[in-house]
């Protein structure tokens, strides 16, 4: 069974950073894509980076480039979302997600993505 366990949300000031960790027990597959999404109250979920873990590829959505980064460590199952200069526009629950498909054949749509952490929140104040 899949496992997706995220870890590191918390509560920062506008203009900090925080590391968004995310362990995925799926040893039988390597070639995946990890997504992080977030959802914001009254929002829909959407997608603000993901990662092919074969190549290493990364996509962002617009709203994060240049702020986020999304890096892994295949010896630990890991993938990491380093969040910075962040605004009050990005709280929200962050879910990290896996699909048995390369990123580009499943994109940011949440629906694609077959297992999914629990969420961890992430608040930002001014």
């Amino acid at each position: 069974q899949v496992q997706v366990v995220e870890s590191g949300g918390g509560s920062v000031q506008a203009g900090g950073s925080l590391r968004l960790s995310c362990v995925v027990s799926d040893d039988a597959y390597s070639r995946k894509c990890i997504g992080w999404f977030r959802q914001a109250p009254g929002k829909e979920r959407e997608g603000v980076a993901r990662i092919f873990t074969y190549s290493g590829t990364t996509h962002y959505a617009d709203s994060v480039k240049g702020r986020f980064t999304i890096s892994q460590d295949n010896a630990k199952n890991a993938v990491y979302l380093e969040m910075t200069s962040l605004t009050p526009e990005d709280t929200g629950v962050y879910y990290c997600a896996e699909a048995r498909a390369p990123c580009v054949m499943v994109g940011a749509l949440a629906h694609k993505y077959s297992y999914w952490g629990q969420g961890t929140q992430v608040t930002v104040s001014l």
